[in-house]
């Protein structure tokens, strides 16, 4: 139950920190891309100052033996860059800048409920409704073809 609620406060905060900046708002992050036009560098400042906040809070959190809230770290061990990480980066690099959305900031903007919002979200829900089926059948097609 604990680590709900503080799951809970960590969104809250993250929505808040992210309307406050105005990081809802498309238009901010599309000037930000716009490197050529009306470049608005209001996205890099909020970026430095995460990068900063993050460096202190990683600091102080490595500092212990455990978090918080379970008996050990659980840290990423893949760090191999792959055509699957390479791609689905691309595929959120061109979501992103195309509609000036990415999943925190279109949530937070859901009860907004714009035409823009909610078609992004639903694209989204449907992205991630599919990813399983379409990865079983891409590494079984993979694996198909390595037999041959």
């Amino acid at each position: 139950m604990k680590q709900h609620v503080i799951a809970f406060i960590a969104g809250s905060l993250f929505a808040f920190g992210l309307a406050l900046s105005g990081m809802t708002q498309p238009h901010k992050i599309i000037g930000f891309l716009d490197i050529f036009g009306t470049w608005d560098p209001t996205l890099l400042f909020v970026m430095i100052g995460a990068i900063a906040v993050h460096l202190v809070a990683l600091r102080l959190t490595f500092r212990r033996k455990a978090p918080l809230l379970e008996n050990q770290f659980l840290l990423p061990t893949q760090k191999a860059i792959t055509p699957r990480l390479i791609i689905g980066s691309g595929v959120f690099g061109l979501g992103w800048g195309l509609t000036g959305f990415c999943p925190g900031p279109a949530l937070t903007s859901l009860p907004k409920a714009t035409t823009e919002v909610i078609f992004f979200v639903g694209a989204m829900a449907i992205g991630m409704y599919l990813h399983k089926p379409i990865s079983k059948f891409l590494s079984e097609g993979l694996s198909r073809s390595q037999i041959k």
